[in-house]
């Protein structure tokens, strides 16, 4: 799913769905916090999908607002696709592309044999992997890349209690 011209290069396959997420979190790590998180999905016939929601549950960090958003974009697609999956989050990157294959051999333990954090969104980051075929690309955050910035948008509307599910064409 990417617009022609204007979101495709060279690299992307014709069908690929692109995907941008984010997460936000007001006083991370401190009291009272409040998260969300943002997506924009883009077609291969130009349109777009643009998500976003409070982060629900306990506990309400920057980095359970980011898998949210993966979750809530991979689980959005109706059917198995290609996925190119654009994130500024180091912890996503990294997790999806190294860690979660030896926490899973590990019965998600760590490295340390310590409980993986984020287990919980871990495991279902998993079976939407089974599912997709997704190809993660980092992006440095605030950086002018204008999907990524619609997606903090959505991610920080989400924080503030906004839901967003839109419809267009791009």
């Amino acid at each position: 799913m990417v617009a022609p011209n204007t979101l495709t290069t060279a690299e992307t396959p014709p069908n690929t769905v692109r995907i941008f997420t984010d997460g936000a979190c007001t006083n991370n790590g401190q009291q009272n916090p409040k998260a969300g998180w943002g997506a924009v999905l883009l077609s291969a016939s130009g349109h777009r999908l643009k998500l976003a929601d409070k982060l629900q549950g306990e506990p309400v960090t920057n980095n359970r607002a980011e898998l949210t958003a993966v979750i809530e974009a991979l689980s959005a697609l109706k059917q198995s696709s290609s996925v190119e999956l654009t994130t500024d989050s180091k912890y996503v990157m990294d997790g999806a592309t190294q860690w979660i294959h030896n926490w899973k051999r590990k019965g998600w333990k760590t490295a340390s044999k310590q409980p993986v954090k984020n287990a919980d969104l871990w495991q279902q980051i998993d079976e939407l992997l089974a599912v997709h075929s997704v190809e993660f690309h980092w992006v440095r955050g605030h950086d002018g890349h204008p999907e990524n910035e619609l997606a903090d948008q959505l991610a920080v509307a989400g924080a503030e209690g906004q839901t967003v599910k839109e419809y267009d064409n791009v």
